[in-house]
């Protein structure tokens, strides 16, 4: 390639990396603090949260109905339930969740069961719990929201004994409280925008980043200075950053999937081309039987779930009425191939609609095993590369303004100068990747759009000086 060109191509490309460094900096530099606060939900739940989460494993569990009913007693009030997460190992607890009531919805369940739980006499009053008439859905719950942060509440159980271990602001839990600090900040999807943002234009960094770092001509791969000289800061910036290319772009991508405006164009895109997610049925209703009787308990419907479904924890969401299903799904997100959702029958149990791993499209199963990774959810290698991840972005961010403070800077901003018909000189592939990335990541649109603004003014600007200077 002639050099002329391979020159004014670089200075495209290190004009562009720089401008996603100006805007991406900030917010990416949060992103990153924050999801390496993150991934470490498991440890700092067990922690905080321990007491809650975890009991001491006895011969048997109360029914299902009971523990529901206690909950409900328990529970804040003017709140509603919402769904029951089970159990899937002797030492953790019950979790029953409610939200607000809005609307009330005359559907009961005749409960009567008999348990035998105490525990050295304390709770002899649970040993002959008689509930006759506690309701499966006693409203249609809807989620309190501040700043769009959920408001619900959970309700916390011993399931050998009945004790109510404790009542939790959904936003008191670390993982609700640390997720939302990681995605918006705290202040609800309105501000989303901005780290949807930050993330558009770190991918755009990195590939650019790429493109300068790429050998040319014998250039070495690996760094050969310290970090006296500029150009050793260089190295080890682009070093980094490529060594780090493909996490990086899992994490990147996968966090575009569910952001808010690039999520939602992705989906289209996934949809156009067959990638749609499976949609559960509407309009299945349960079949009254001939002769009256009463709805499924809630231990009948965990026990009629698990041979239908994998093993695993469990979300159980009630019918709304009497003619409505019940919604069973994994409540735990970190084993994808276990992933289902399944609807029951609320007067026999039987399975009237299953999904399962195997049922979900190619680009499903990706974002199935994307998310969690991005999340830290498959362990401690998991948390490892995420924590690597994080650190190697703060590197790169102050790496770059180091190396952009040590150069002699001239003209507006700083930015490099681009060289005469620079712009005529960008490959044909790489116009196609922008315009490509143009209608999927809409927030970067609008800013690139701006940009493209401000550089026609700049480039106007430096003509009018040459121009007043050549006179």
């Amino acid at each position: 390639m002639d050099s002329k060109v391979l020159a004014q191509r670089k200075s495209v490309f290190w004009r562009i990396h720089l401008w996603a460094a100006f805007i991406a900096t900030p917010f990416a530099f949060i992103g990153a603090l924050t999801g390496m606060l993150y991934i470490f939900t498991p440890q700092i739940e067990a922690v905080l949260h321990g007491d809650l989460d975890r009991v001491t494993p006895a011969a048997s569990r109360l029914p299902l109905d009971a523990l529901v009913a206690l909950a409900q007693r328990a529970a804040p009030e003017g709140t509603s339930l919402r769904y029951v997460v089970t159990p899937d190992r002797a030492d953790q607890s019950v979790r029953v969740y409610f939200g607000a009531a809005t609307k009330t919805v005359a559907t009961t369940v005749a409960t009567k069961t008999e348990t035998s739980a105490a525990k050295d006499g304390e709770h002899a009053e649970h040993q002959a719990t008689g509930v006759k008439e506690a309701a499966v859905v006693a409203s249609t719950p809807a989620l309190k929201m501040d700043h769009r942060i959920p408001q619900g509440s959970i309700v916390y159980l011993n399931p050998y004994t009945g004790d109510v271990l404790g009542t939790q602001s959904e936003m008191d839990r670390f993982s609700t409280w640390s997720k939302r600090l990681h995605s918006s900040l705290l202040q609800g999807n309105d501000w989303r925008w901005l780290l949807e943002l930050s993330t558009s234009w770190l991918l755009v960094m990195l590939l650019t980043g790429i493109y300068l770092w790429w050998p040319r001509g014998g250039q070495g791969i690996w760094p050969h200075q310290g970090l006296k000289a500029r150009v050793g800061w260089q190295q080890w910036h682009a070093f980094g950053g490529v060594a780090l290319s493909i996490i990086t772009l899992i994490v990147l991508t996968t966090g575009l999937t569910w952001s808010r405006y690039s999520g939602a164009q992705i989906k289209a895109l996934a949809d156009a081309v067959g990638q749609s997610t499976p949609e559960t049925p509407k309009g299945l209703r349960s079949q009254s039987p001939p002769n009256p009787q009463p709805l499924l308990q809630w231990q009948q419907v965990w026990d009629a779930a698990q041979p239908q479904a994998p093993s695993i924890s469990y979300q159980i969401t009630p019918p709304k009425q009497a003619s409505d299903v019940w919604r069973i799904t994994n409540f735990d997100r970190s084993q994808p191939t276990k992933r289902f959702t399944l609807l029951m029958d609320s007067y026999s149990g039987q399975g009237l609609y299953y999904q399962s791993w195997e049922s979900l499209t190619l680009f499903n199963k990706a974002t199935a095993v994307g998310i969690p990774f991005h999340r830290g959810e498959f362990g401690w290698w998991n948390q490892a590369l995420l924590l690597v991840f994080g650190l190697g972005i703060m590197w790169g961010l102050i790496s770059g303004w180091v190396m952009f403070f040590k150069r002699k800077r001239q003209g507006v901003l700083g930015l490099p100068r681009l060289m005469p018909e620079a712009w005529r000189s960008v490959p044909l592939p790489a116009w196609l990747i922008g315009l490509a990335l143009l209608p999927a990541m809409p927030v970067w649109a609008w800013s690139a759009g701006a940009i493209c603004l401000i550089e026609v003014w700049l480039t106007w600007r430096s003509s009018r000086t040459w121009a007043l200077l050549a006179r």
